[in-house]
């Protein structure tokens, strides 16, 4: 995952100013000719989407309530995760983007959505919407790249506090919810800070995330499975309940790190990034640092059409239902200015990402070194990185490289 700048080819080497700009030119025009066009259709679209939710939804809380019979909280428990996940994918998620705002409609509009998660709305748009899709992938100020918790390209210094990256990883899918919400507060920066030093402003979020979390416990945990107890059901909801919420974290977990994690993708140097970077170079950006999830019209629906991740974060307050009609125009434009429309199914794509966090939770090099017959004295070696101090590490992370390159070369020869 080295930064674009420090890698042997840059994908935008043959392209001139000028073409930078006309990108810039030719996806505005794409823009514009959806902002005409979006109407009754796409209102019609967002509204069915929400009702469609809410009945499901409400159907299988109903459901729950005799989840102590076993197909009923199978049904159940299915019905509340695909719930939440297009609560939070193609309705919340879409919705605080603002791609619905035109609509002049306070029932759906980014001003006043609150959405099923333990992240409250305020502190997930200043977060995402401001800072992520503004610094999109540029290492040191796009923290959704890791969310400050993994080593996300090569250039990092590699520690032994980094070999755990794969378990937090997962742990941090099966909680996502919470994991977004702490990032969203910048929770580790502000705790380091003495609790009198730290901002009001700070503590007024952390008091409305506090609330958030505990009314959407309480939602969850208390009184649905309080519903059920006349039948017998209150442990089963509850249950059932906490397997939809995992499903729904590892669901969103997995597709947005297909977004911008999987091999290939780039990513930027902050002092790469001009001050005054234009229009044309922000979308060139956006199209190297996104990737996109091919699959079937029900796949991109329960992504949130995130698996047209390029599309959206070219132009991410537009309707998510109109991603997939300008795709192809998109993908024209790339292959016209010979630029790499990174695009797989979602397994693929999955297993590209997790091979990156494994990857690079190891030293630079090791695993292009390590083979099955090497693999005992590579796990020593490891070892001696881990345990030993920061000579020993940069003294054996040299000779890891030295030998990948010899590797490489050999490979090219």
């Amino acid at each position: 995952m080295t930064v674009m700048t420090k890698k042997p080819e840059n994908p935008t080497a043959h392209l001139t100013e000028a073409d930078v700009e006309q990108i810039g030119v030719e996806l505005d025009a794409i823009r514009q000719s959806i902002i005409d066009d979006r109407g009754a259709s796409d209102a019609a679209y967002i509204r069915r989407m929400v009702d469609v939710q809410r009945k499901l939804e409400l159907g299988s809380r109903a459901v729950l309530l005799a989840s102590a019979f076993p197909p009923a909280w199978v049904a159940g428990t299915i019905g509340l995760s695909i719930a939440k996940i297009l609560e939070n994918m193609e309705i919340g998620h879409n919705v605080m983007h603002g791609q619905w705002d035109w609509m002049r409609d306070p029932k759906i509009h980014s001003s006043t959505w609150e959405w099923d998660n333990a992240s409250t709305a305020e502190g997930w748009k200043h977060s995402h919407n401001e800072v992520h899709h503004t610094y999109t992938n540029i290492v040191g100020k796009d923290n959704d790249l890791g969310y400050g918790i993994m080593r996300v390209d090569e250039d990092q210094r590699w520690i032994p506090m980094y070999l755990a990256q794969p378990l937090w990883n997962a742990i941090n899918a099966c909680f996502f919810e919470y994991g977004i919400a702490a990032y969203d507060l910048e929770l580790g920066k502000n705790l380091s800070i003495p609790k009198e030093k730290r901002s009001e402003e700070f503590k007024r979020r952390a008091r409305n995330t506090l609330t958030k979390i505990r009314k959407q416990a309480t939602k969850d945990y208390v009184v649905n499975p309080a519903l059920a107890l006349p039948f017998g059901g209150f442990l089963p909801a509850l249950a059932a309940n906490f397997t939809a919420n995992v499903v729904r974290n590892v669901w969103s977990h997995s597709v947005i790190m297909c977004g911008h994690f999987p091999e290939g993708v780039e990513t930027f140097e902050r002092k790469a990034i001009p001050d005054n970077e234009t229009r044309g170079q922000w979308y060139v950006r956006q199209m190297l640092g996104s990737a996109n999830i091919s699959g079937s019209k029900a796949m991109h629906l329960m992504t949130g059409n995130l698996s047209h991740q390029i599309e959206h974060h070219l132009f991410p307050d537009l309707p998510s239902n109109r991603y997939a009609e300008i795709a192809p125009q998109v993908k024209a434009l790339f292959d016209k200015y010979e630029l790499r429309y990174h695009e797989a199914p979602l397994p693929q794509q999955v297993g590209s990402a997790w091979h990156k966090v494994v990857r690079l939770s190891l030293p630079n090099g090791f695993m292009t070194t390590t083979t099955p017959k090497n693999l005992p004295s590579q796990m020593k070696l490891l070892y001696g990185m881990a345990t030993g101090g920061p000579k020993v590490r940069r003294a054996a992370q040299a000779r890891l490289e030295q030998q990948a390159r010899r590797i490489k070369a050999a490979k090219a020869a």
